[in-house]
C-alpha cells in the first residue's frame, strides 16, 4: 500500500475509486488515499483458512472477503477488509461500502511490503476500533505473527494477545475457540 495523497475528500475518494482498475483496491482512511495491490495466493490462503476454522465453530455467521466498510476515524473513511464476520444476512441491505455496526470481526492480512504492512498495524486496527467492531484479527507476514484486538474503547482497542505462527491463538467471545495457524508455518 503507498500514500497517494494527504487530506482527501470523500467526494475525490470517490471519483477516484470509480476509476481505478481491478488490479488495485483504493482506501480512504484517516484522510488519506491507500492504493492497496490484489492479494496473492499465500493471502487468500490464510484467508481461507481463518474462515473454515471460524465458520466450523460458528453457527449463524459468515466470512465475507474484500467487504468494503464505512470507517469514521479522522474523516469519514473506506475500508476494504480483507475479511468481515457478521451474521448470515447482515450485509443484504448494505450498499458496497457498509455500515460496520453488525460486524463481530475483521481479518487483515499484511501485504508484501513491510511499510505496507503499518497501514494494518496501526490505521486500519485504529479505524476499526473507532468503529466499534468488537474484534480485529491480523496476520502479519512479516513478523510471522498473528494477533487479536478486542474489547474497543475510546478509540482504540484495550486488549490483544499474539501468537507466532505454529501455536494457537485464544479468540474472545463470541468465538470462543483456539485458532490453529499451523497452516501459517
Amino acid at each position: 500500500m503507498g500514500i497517494q495523497d494527504a487530506d482527501v475528500s470523500l467526494a475525490e475518494f470517490e471519483v477516484l475509486e470509480r476509476a481505478s482498475s481491478e488490479e488495485v483496491s483504493i482506501e480512504l482512511i484517516n484522510g488519506r488515499i491507500y492504493v492497496v495491490p490484489v492479494p496473492d495466493g499465500e493471502h487468500d490462503e490464510f484467508a481461507a483458512e481463518i474462515r473454515n476454522q471460524i465458520l466450523r465453530g460458528s453457527t449463524g455467521l459468515e466470512f465475507f472477503h474484500e467487504r468494503g466498510l464505512r470507517v469514521p476515524a479522522y474523516r469519514e473513511g473506506r475500508a476494504r477488509a480483507d475479511g468481515a464476520v457478521a451474521p448470515r444476512g447482515y450485509f443484504r441491505a448494505e450498499p458496497s461500502w457498509a455500515d460496520p455496526s453488525g460486524v463481530l470481526l475483521i481479518l487483515e492480512i499484511t501485504s508484501g511490503r513491510d511499510r505496507d504492512a503499518e497501514i494494518d498495524r496501526v490505521e486500519k486496527r485504529d479505524s476499526y476500533a473507532q468503529a466499534m467492531i468488537p474484534a480485529y484479527l491480523l496476520v502479519d507476514r512479516h513478523y510471522g505473527e498473528v494477533t487479536v484486538f478486542w474489547a474497543p474503547g475510546e478509540g482504540r482497542y484495550t486488549q490483544q494477545a499474539t501468537a507466532k505462527f505454529g501455536a494457537p491463538l485464544h479468540l474472545p467471545a463470541p468465538f470462543g475457540f483456539e485458532l490453529d495457524t499451523a497452516e501459517f508455518l
